[in-house]
């Protein structure tokens, strides 16, 4: 399948509800794909970690590539990066993923904490989608703003902000901090693309986010988190009494080297 059909088939999964336990390297996308996702979406934090870096645009461009490229390598359905705020250039960033085999992205109003002017994250989606028609990739840019991320949480700047990137050529918009159910069926009804939003522990249930209206819903680092603190949690187990009976119920060796055995 070619990445304009990857793409074509990313966009129509946004037809239904779509949702998306977000990966961070080649082993859990391809796991995530046998739990029976019909796409895969990064997590910059997760991909960060682990590649030793922090999240918020600490990774070096090229690692973030790379990881990309062997996680599209490793399954059989479009993926989808997380490109942050576009790494200092949205435009090599956009055309990295792509060469990669992004057919999506996540671009963030955000750097170092703080929100960008609605205009300048307007010309970004507008430079990200020049960058995909050059290519010839319909790529799903979905455009993220962090207003309940960060706490500021004002609606009216959400749904101004959602409107704005939505004319500028966003395919959809992503809302991650707000699990209100009234605020999401607003912005939701307020643009005519798909609404993100980000779910975890203690998150409205799929149903309850669908009849509010949101279409893709993300987890975010939470899988990363849970996996992470997984190892953690084992490896104190192992280290304090000596014994190896926590590690039971662990991926089999032979079906994770079937798995990742072409990939």
């Amino acid at each position: 399948m070619t990445s304009h059909e990857r793409a074509k088939t990313f966009h129509a999964l946004h037809d239904d509800v779509l949702v998306l336990p977000n990966a961070w390297d080649a082993a859990s996308a391809r796991l995530i794909q046998e739990a029976g996702a019909p796409a895969i979406a990064t997590t910059s934090g997760g991909v960060a970690w682990a590649l030793g870096a922090a999240d918020g645009q600490a990774l070096d461009p090229t690692a973030l590539f790379d990881a990309v490229r062997r996680i599209v390598a490793a399954v059989d359905v479009p993926v989808s990066a997380d490109i942050e705020a576009g790494f200092g250039d949205v435009a090599a960033t956009v055309a990295g993923v792509i060469e990669a085999g992004a057919v999506g992205i996540n671009l963030e109003d955000s750097e170092s904490g703080t929100l960008l002017a609605i205009d300048t994250m307007a010309e970004r989606v507008c430079e990200a989608r020049a960058v995909a028609d050059a290519a010839g990739v319909p790529l799903f840019v979905n455009a993220r703003t962090d207003v309940y991320l960060l706490g500021v949480n004002d609606l009216d700047d959400t749904v101004a902000r959602a409107r704005a990137y939505a004319a500028a050529g966003a395919d959809g918009v992503f809302v991650p901090g707000l699990s209100d159910l009234g605020a999401l069926a607003a912005v939701t009804q307020a643009v005519d693309v798909p609404v993100n939003a980000m779910a975890g522990p203690g998150s409205p249930s799929v149903r309850e986010l669908a009849a509010a209206g949101v279409c893709r819903i993300s987890t975010g680092t939470a899988l990363a988190q849970a996996a992470y603190g997984l190892t953690e949690r084992l490896a104190r187990a192992v280290l304090a009494d000596g014994t190896f009976d926590a590690l039971a119920g662990g991926a089999d060796y032979g079906r994770m080297n079937a798995l990742l055995a072409n990939s």
